[in-house]
């Protein structure tokens, strides 16, 4: 990744003449053409794969063999736990063994903590689960200290985002299974994906260096200044922007009639990844078309109706597909990122699918829009700092 950056850098001045002569054709093609350049870009240019599969099938293995076993063992009501749980399994992505196996030891322990303190919040509630408000107070904490500690350990993915749909999901579940088997299974699923991660090593040529003073090094993370202050000003806004979708899927939700706001909280902070505004502006378009094309995709699988071993393996493909492309294409991997939430879903919980299309369009509308303004918010503020200062 960082030589990658070198390079980037070391061909920028070409670059730059090239995108100046590009940005002149297109002021000269008019808007028509700029937008249409734009949703190419944001929609069908895929970048290059950098072993992609490898990391698809160690993420797609991690969740598709715990969920094949409660399905086999008839314990579907923990499927939720373990489908949260092998997010373990997608850190580390191309990092050689010890730095894989610190950063999701690392992600796989926050996961469990996270995981844990839903559980219990909905277990100690007076419904035996957390009300939409609470859920808005305790997702957008979970939201703000989890991209903390994120940024601290400089975990990829960054952000909270995963942190924050488990929260959220589980701690708005009616009908907790019992702690120990619930923490059984968050616990073996986490190991199981660390050894996945390890598991080339069986192969001579894939073996690195793995030591005690090796994974004691990659343990060891140290920042500047400036990250520390960078770290901390995009902390407000995953708290600026999970508030603030909660509170409007909730208030719209209450006055129309549907649930799950905290996938508006999901979408919302999708934006804040991303390494300049475009980039974070796209992020959000992306994530609202990939979603509706997801949604189409998954009205043709819930009519079917497919047995519950079928979804596990379909969930296992989405997974597999999220995983090749995510790097390289995010609207094409939102398109699998939906059926793959919702088969999760719908594997636990018996809900109208209906109801959850209609409800998961309307939140990541919501939460989309949401995080946009929260990205756009400094730049607006700054270009209006900057005109009242020479005003």
């Amino acid at each position: 990744m960082r030589g990658a950056k070198v390079r980037a850098t070391s061909g920028s001045t070409g670059a730059e003449r090239q995108a100046g002569a590009d940005d002149g054709g297109a002021r000269h093609r008019g808007p028509l053409a700029v937008v249409g350049r734009f949703l190419h870009e944001v929609l069908f240019s895929i970048g290059p794969g950098k072993n992609d599969h490898h990391a698809a099938l160690r993420a797609a293995a991690g969740l598709f063999i715990p969920l094949l076993t409660l399905t086999l063992t008839n314990r579907l009501d923990l499927a939720i736990f373990a489908n949260f749980a092998a997010f373990t399994g997608i850190y580390g992505r191309n990092e050689p063994h010890r730095v894989r196996l610190v950063a999701q030891t690392r992600a796989g322990l926050l996961m469990i903590c996270v995981i844990l303190a839903a559980t219990l919040s909905a277990r100690f509630s007076p419904g035996g689960a957390l009300g939409p408000w609470a859920i808005v107070a305790g997702t957008t904490l979970v939201a703000w200290g989890c991209s903390v500690v994120v940024a601290y350990w400089r975990l990829r993915p960054a952000g909270s985002l995963f942190h924050i749909f488990a929260f959220a999901a589980i701690a708005s579940l009616p009908h907790q299974p019992p702690l120990g088997d619930a923490t059984l299974t968050v616990v073996a699923t986490f190991l199981l994906c660390l050894a996945i991660g390890l598991a080339s090593r069986v192969h001579p040529g894939h073996r690195a260096p793995l030591t005690w003073q090796g994974l004691r090094a990659a343990w060891r993370v140290r920042l500047g200044v400036t990250e520390r202050r960078v770290l901390w000003l995009e902390s407000i806004g995953y708290l600026v922007a999970s508030a603030a979708a909660g509170s409007a899927a909730t208030a719209v939700g209450e006055a129309l009639g549907f649930g799950h706001n905290y996938w508006a909280i999901v979408a919302a902070v999708v934006p804040l990844v991303g390494h300049s505004t475009r980039h974070r502006v796209s992020r959000g378009l992306q994530r609202v078309l990939g979603t509706v094309v997801g949604l189409a995709l998954l009205a043709g699988i819930a009519a079917l109706r497919p047995e519950p071993w079928v979804m596990v393996v379909l969930i296992g493909l989405c997974q597999f597909v999220v995983e090749m492309l995510i790097a390289r294409q995010y609207f094409l991997a939102q398109v699998f990122v939906a059926p793959l939430a919702l088969l999760s879903t719908l594997l636990v919980a018996h809900t109208n699918p209906v109801t959850l299309l209609h409800d998961r369009f309307i939140d990541t509308a919501i939460g989309s829009v949401v995080g946009v303004l929260v990205v756009l918010a400094p730049l607006v503020y700054g270009r209006l700092r900057s005109a009242a200062l020479h005003s």
